[in-house]
């Protein structure tokens, strides 16, 4: 591949690792993509997104094309801080490549992969005149990592209002398991986290009818909360679960019954519940204990799926036409972006393999990003030809 359709998605991945973009910094990740696009067409709009008590975001969205079709890739350069440095064999903001194997923090999620994207927009872009048959864009965030507060949800906000809605999106986060095709995910959990106060009176142990314990409260209430599954799960999805994740008082007298008790607890739910049905769940449960309580409630996300058709058979067709391997259409694992895409557009996702995403030693095979970039290619091809 030559001139300016020429774009190596390792080079670009090694530079974008060796921007220290750690949330809600940008490190100059998204300058870098915009070096690579511009060249190729893309018109890119900075979009720096705040809110009060939030960082400043740098966004980036990058559209090439008229009227017609849109297909979107969207993803993320801000990556998790590294950790203890003494960990890593190498320097997490190096870029090393080592034995086949880029190394550094983001490599896996998810630079390998937006980099695998600007290189398959190059090579669709090359072998069609230079002009896709309709939009194509780039929606790259600076805050997946973060809040998620100033990023995907505000850019997409910022297209429709400006007729730029795509009509399908495949996101980069790295979902197969062990190997390269093993996974495409197709929906995600909803993501419900609770901080439970409960109120009592304080008061001496051996004269409890002088106090009102709120852990006797608490444990009546938590225990009420888990006693019973949340659903068998659904065709698309695993069973609802509760995990409670924290109980204090802050109490360390022996002798004191304290006058609150708190606790956290996360509910990762799937779509036979919302996050509304959740709280009404809750607040009847809790109800029961007869104890003054407050509940305050963070929802990071909404339950979806995908359902399987004809967008999501063509994105198992390009996975399994480079890498050999029928994918599972999944909705496993935690949050993501695609969670507000999904508002917009048809949205799959598909990207490297993620065993060590967040961890020391981050890293990317050099073979597996090509092959990434060779799905996405072919997800360009197919979508355009026949768009779903």
């Amino acid at each position: 591949m030559s001139g300016r359709f020429a774009i190596d998605p390792v080079a670009l991945a090694r530079d974008l690792v060796r921007c220290r973009s750690v949330t809600p910094e940008d490190g100059g990740a998204l300058a870098v993509l915009e070096r690579a696009l511009t060249p190729l067409g893309f018109t890119c709009h900075r979009l720096p997104f705040a809110e009060p008590g939030t960082a400043e975001v740098q966004n980036l969205l990058a559209v090439i094309g008229e009227p017609g079709p849109h297909f979107c890739f969207a993803g993320h350069t801000d990556v998790v801080p590294p950790g203890d440095l003494a960990g890593w064999t190498v320097d997490p903001f190096g870029g090393a490549v080592i034995d086949g194997w880029l190394y550094g923090r983001g490599a896996n999620d998810m630079k390998g992969a937006v980099a695998a994207m600007a290189a398959a927009v190059a090579r669709h872009l090359q072998a069609r005149g230079g002009k896709p048959k309709g939009r194509i864009s780039l929606l790259i965030t600076g805050d997946e990592e973060g809040p998620a507060v100033n990023g995907t949800r505000k850019v997409l906000e910022w297209m429709a209002e400006r007729g730029l809605k795509p009509d399908a999106a495949v996101v980069g986060e790295p979902t197969n398991p062990r190997r390269m095709g093993e996974m495409v995910k197709i929906g995600r959990r909803g993501s419900l986290t609770a901080r439970l106060t409960i109120q009592g009176m304080q008061g001496h142990v051996a004269y409890p009818q002088f106090a009102d314990n709120p852990l006797h409260s608490m444990a009546r209430g938590l225990a009420d909360l888990i006693a019973e599954p949340l659903d068998r799960g659904t065709p698309h999805f695993q069973p609802s679960n509760l995990q409670i994740t924290s109980v204090d008082t802050g109490n360390e007298a022996p002798n004191v019954i304290p006058a609150e008790a708190r606790a956290a607890f996360n509910i990762r739910f799937n779509d036979q519940h919302t996050a509304a049905s959740l709280e009404a769940w809750l607040r009847d449960r809790l109800d029961r204990t007869g104890a003054r309580y407050r509940l305050d409630l963070t929802v990071s996300g909404e339950g979806f799926v995908t359902e399987p058709g004809p967008f999501t058979r063509l994105v198992a067709d390009a996975v399994c036409g480079v890498t050999g391997v029928e994918p599972e259409l999944s909705t496993s694992g935690g949050t993501s972006d695609a969670r507000f895409i999904k508002n917009y557009a048809k949205v799959a996702e598909f990207g490297l393999v993620g065993e060590t995403m967040h961890k020391v030693d981050e890293r990317a095979s050099l073979a597996d990003i090509e092959a990434l970039t060779k799905v996405y290619h072919r997800i360009l091809d197919a979508w355009f030809d026949a768009p779903c």
